[in-house]
């Protein structure tokens, strides 16, 4: 029989974030990457979105390792979820394999997982899978492309990449290693889709430490830098340019000292002498020779930069002369949240340096020219974009049409889809399990919709609790008792309550008294009378909860 390999999406296909693809080969099966994605709005109180693993789980005789391209959340966050129920290997760099341990360790996984590490140019071999690790850059160090070898051909994944000739590390993405696997003839090119909407080539590193350079050499306060505690580089230009400019650095956020101590103690993080100190002793020093380097770049609510801008941070005050720059991308979806804490730092009198007013940041993503290179450098048979919503997986599409991939060898896939190689042809095949699983707390998979819709009605339109007390006969003995939340307050709608109340003492009244006293039915009866008053008064469907009692 002639050898058949599938590449199966669970993440990562149709959203940003949730990375995980599976790749299957006989009774050997991989992942690439294992990542979580942060809620939007409509999962109200929910912590983490993870990969439905039921398919990876059904073959878990099969499995035999998840091989990480790089340490971002959106790839690394969900192996906790997945390791308790299947403690496979894990690969990857020693940066990435660092955060894992820190996040294993929240989760009591540290002393029993089993972190192999690669480097650039590695290969191990995998049941009947062969994986090279290729070196990349990307918005944090230690990134890698991977070049799996299967029955059928080489499967290149690049993971998250640009093409930087100039990183601060000096050390580019691997042309080479690409040029030479498209010699020798690639199956199927996945390639990262994220910037596939920005023109020409995405700028350096080197680029935005120039110009974070200039606005040190400029600044006559004190200096507030907001970035990812992940981005290495970007943290290694502001201790250079702090140590260039006389300055001293605090670390504000758990994150952010957390990934300091680790990169430097691997040596990809070069950290100046004396140029760290402690909050406390920063405040001792005039304003022109302080910088605070914080978290909080995407404004979210309970970091460190977002309680600046409300003045509820223990330690600093934001004044007038003082500089913050967030050097740093919006994610989609947090435009409003930045806006918020950017106003807020605006009004306590800051000068405020972020995406759409200054060149502060430069992309960890490949745009359209460093894609099209990409393609140049591997020449596939087959392409499959990833990493992106459905515009940017279609767009990548169509610029890989464009650069002279016949349609018919592009496959544009969602999670859920399959695609099954033989040496010969390529077809897409589908029906397997991709859902969203939700993290609410320690419950992992247990908030379904009916919650979630609760969740949204309550945060819309209120609770209503009406509780009644009955003898065994099923005779009215005390209430009823009417609390409200988020519908009205209680106190100045005496009148509306009261009406309430009335409502319904005549809807039990109307009840048969011969009938034999049924909680349920009594309840229900209830909730339809306060529904059905409230949406005739008011248009509203507050949620109604009602408690039945027996004396």
């Amino acid at each position: 029989m002639e050898p058949v390999v599938r590449l199966i999406p669970l993440g990562g296909l149709g959203e940003i974030g949730l990375n995980m693809m599976l790749i299957e080969s006989g009774e050997d099966l991989i992942a690439v990457d294992c990542g979580l994605m942060f809620p939007d709005d409509e999962l109200p109180g929910i912590d983490y979105v993870i990969p439905d693993f039921s398919y990876a789980l059904g073959r878990r005789e099969a499995f035999r390792a998840v091989v990480l391209t790089h340490g971002h959340e959106d790839h690394i966050g969900a192996l906790p979820y997945l390791l308790r129920d299947l403690p496979v290997p894990v690969y990857g760099t020693p940066l990435t394999l660092a955060l894992v341990a820190e996040r294993l360790r929240e989760h009591g996984l540290a002393e029993t997982a089993d972190l192999r590490v690669i480097r650039p140019r590695d290969r191990v071999t995998v049941g009947s899978l062969g994986v090279e690790a290729i070196r990349v850059t990307h918005s944090i160090v230690d990134g890698i492309g991977l070049a799996i070898d299967t029955p059928v051909g080489t499967i290149v994944h690049t993971g998250d990449f640009k093409l930087d000739p100039s990183p601060l590390d000096g050390e580019p993405s691997d042309y080479r290693r690409f040029a030479e696997l498209g010699e020798q003839g690639v199956m199927v090119l996945c390639s990262d889709s994220t910037n596939v909407d920005r023109p020409g080539h995405t700028r350096s590193e080197m680029d935005v430490g120039q110009a974070l350079g200039a606005r040190f050499d400029a600044a006559t306060g004190r200096i507030i830098v907001a970035t990812f505690a992940s981005h290495i580089h970007r943290i290694q230009h502001v201790l250079t340019l702090a140590a260039r400019t006389g300055r001293r650095v605090a670390l504000l956020g758990m994150s952010m000292q957390r990934n300091v101590t680790i990169a430097a103690g691997l040596g990809y993080l070069r950290v100046p002498e004396n140029v760290l100190v402690e909050l406390e002793d920063l405040g001792e020093l005039p304003a022109d020779r302080q910088v605070i380097l914080s978290t909080g770049s995407q404004g979210e609510p309970h970091s460190a930069l977002s309680l600046m801008a409300t003045e509820e941070h223990k330690y600093v005050r934001i004044e007038r002369g003082d500089l913050v720059i967030i050097s740093a991308r919006v994610i989609p979806g947090n435009e409003r949240t930045i806006g918020r804490v950017v106003n807020a730092l605006y009004r306590l009198g800051a000068e405020v340096l972020y995406e759409d007013n200054a060149f502060v940041h430069v992309s960890g993503h490949a745009s359209q020219e460093d894609l099209k290179e990409m393609l140049s450098l591997t020449r596939p048979r087959y392409f499959i974009p990833v990493h992106g919503e459905y515009r940017h997986l279609l767009g990548h599409a169509r610029l890989a049409q464009s650069a002279g991939i016949a349609p018919e060898r592009v496959f544009l896939m969602e999670d859920g889809m399959g695609l099954e190689l033989t040496p010969f042809d390529a077809r897409v095949v589908g029906g397997f399990p991709a859902g969203r699983v939700l993290v609410d707390g320690k419950s992992v998979g247990e908030i379904g919709a009916v919650v979630l819709r609760d969740r949204q009605l309550l945060a819309e339109d209120g609770l209503i609790a009406v509780s009644v007390a009955f003898d065994k006969s099923g005779v009215v003995v005390g209430g009823p008792e009417i609390a409200s939340r988020g519908f009205v307050y209680v106190k100045e709608n005496e009148l509306l309550i009261e009406e309430l109340k009335k409502a319904v003492l005549a809807a039990l009244a109307e009840r048969d008294p011969d009938a034999p006293f049924d909680r349920e039915l009594v309840g229900a009866t209830m909730r339809s009378t306060i529904r059905h008053f409230v949406n005739q008064r008011f248009r509203r469907k507050p949620v109604v909860l009602p408690i039945v009692l027996e004396v």
